[in-house]
């Protein structure tokens, strides 16, 4: 098969059968293109006669070319797809990938904000209009009960306990978990829902809790750029994504003694490992921390 035609095979299987977004397939199609590029000027063989040692000769000349360990395993992962693909559909004799064995990569620790850096960013949306009450009300309550920014722009109105100051929250694994707010959240909860997001609805019967200016339900796009434009207005240096005020959330609690279980219920995390991250996270600022302060260090 020509090289174009394996790649506009690939492609049509990760998006009609695997089903995967936009910008994984981006991602793997690069890295496969990057390797046709690498095989056709180093070796005079397409994709589908590529052997064992072209493929490692690429990974070896991925790192000489100052690659990073992570970089270099994820092209791993992409080959080891591609040619799984292609066997599988009998395109090539042999899987020159089944060999590769990317290297142990350790897991990146999350950016965190510092407390003064949160209370800093909560300040920003200023209350003098109905975006500035909504704004306010999204980052106290994602920084209070640690949700994921895709839960936060799915809750219904109806999914807010004002006087039990508790949310309920789909998971992504369809379970409804109950989380409490502390009494900011709350009182920045129960002024959009009660004096502005009437005003904002397209409709009566929307059930979205939090609205965007044409009064439907806010998307993630919309709240990704509300987070940056506070962040530059918080004057923060740190790379704020959607999810740093979640990473934030769990590093706070437990640096404040709460216990990793109570932790992974509120956040949703099905397995332990993912929420003791945060916990290696933890002790490295205190290092860090340490070695800035002591005298002796």
């Amino acid at each position: 098969m020509k090289d174009y035609e394996c790649m506009a095979s690939y492609e049509r299987y990760l998006k009609d059968e695997r089903h995967v977004s936009a910008n994984t397939m981006c991602s793997y199609m690069r890295d496969i293109r990057q390797l046709a590029a690498y095989l056709s000027a180093n070796t005079g063989h397409g994709l589908s006669d590529a052997e064992d040692g072209d493929l490692a000769g690429y990974t070896a000349w991925e790192k000489e070319n100052g690659k990073s360990a992570a970089t270099v395993a994820r092209s791993i992962a992409s080959m080891k797809g591609f040619y799984g693909f292609l066997a599988e559909k009998r395109a090539i004799r042999s899987n020159p990938s089944a060999r590769l064995v990317p290297e142990r990569v350790p897991p990146k620790l999350p950016q965190i904000l510092t407390s003064k850096e949160v209370e800093l960013l909560l300040k920003q949306p200023v209350c003098v209009d109905p975006k500035g009450y909504r704004d306010r009300a999204m980052l106290e309550l994602l920084y209070a009960t640690g949700i994921r920014v895709s839960e936060l722009i799915s809750l219904d109105v109806g999914d807010v306990n004002i006087p039990a100051a508790v949310i309920t929250c789909q998971g992504r694994d369809g379970r409804a978990r109950v989380i409490p707010i502390y009494a900011a959240a709350v009182r920045a909860l129960n002024e959009y829902i009660e004096f502005i997001r009437p005003h904002m609805l397209a409709s009566s019967t929307e059930k979205a809790l939090f609205v965007n200016l044409s009064g439907a339900r806010m998307s993630r796009q919309g709240f990704w750029k509300l987070m940056k434009t506070y962040q530059d207005k918080a004057g923060i240096e740190k790379d704020i994504t959607p999810r740093s005020l979640r990473h934030s959330f769990a590093a706070h609690l437990l640096e404040n003694g709460a216990d990793l279980h109570s932790i992974q219920e509120m956040m949703g995390h099905a397995d332990i490992s993912t929420t003791q991250v945060y916990s290696h996270l933890v002790k490295s600022r205190l290092k860090d921390v340490y070695r800035k302060a002591h005298p002796r260090a």
